[in-house]
């Protein structure tokens, strides 16, 4: 597939939030403000991106049964170990992530809290880990869907971000006020977003 389809279906006709709604957590508290919403967006990018350099070598030389270098001495592989190694591979690389920013952003540090430990969990990063082996990419394929995604990632949190700006000085109903209102502006987003489905073909 070319790389550029790969790219914008990844960015913005598969959107990791707005349309397949994986990341939610983050993608409500962490788009608060504009900062907030780049500083999360960046970190996962940075993780999807090295998550999926790492996770794909090892699952095709080490744990695939059809490719791995056990393959005859486990005809069966050791593809049951696959969610384990790519969760402590995104374990260990959101590790190094909070690292980086205690010591050279702690600003930034002290405002993800515990969202920036949550990247751990991010279910966004552990599904495209196996996206790029259930779609058969090769490797340069799989960094670009990476790409796309943490992109398509970052772009909701700001799109978010600007919007929740307008709502806080917007008369919304009572009963609408905090999540609720959230909930309804990312399902109008969602919305919009079907829009680019016809994009690629």
């Amino acid at each position: 597939m070319n790389l550029f389809k790969i790219f914008v279906s990844a960015f913005l006709i598969d959107n990791v939030v707005l349309m397949r709604f994986l990341a939610l957590c983050p993608f409500i508290g962490m788009s608060t403000d504009e900062d907030k919403s780049v500083g999360m967006g960046l970190a996962v990018t940075f993780v999807t991106v090295l998550a999926t350099a790492v996770t794909w070598p090892i699952y095709y030389f080490i744990l695939s049964k059809e490719t791995g270098v056990f393959r005859e001495l486990l005809p069966g592989g050791l593809e049951f170990l696959q969610i384990l190694v790519f969760i402590l591979v995104i374990a260990a690389l959101v590790q190094l992530v909070e690292f980086y920013l205690k010591k050279m952003i702690p600003a930034l540090y002290g405002s993800m809290g515990i969202y920036l430990a949550l990247i751990t969990t991010n279910c966004a990063i552990l599904a495209v880990t196996f996206d790029v082996w259930l779609k058969k990419y090769e490797y340069i394929e799989s960094l670009v869907y990476a790409v796309g995604v943490a992109l398509g990632f970052l772009v909701s949190l700001l799109l978010m971000a600007g919007i929740r700006r307008r709502i806080r000085i917007s008369p919304v109903p009572p009963f609408l006020k905090g999540t609720p209102i959230l909930f309804v502006t990312a399902a109008l987003l969602s919305m919009a977003f079907m829009g680019f489905g016809g994009l690629v073909k």
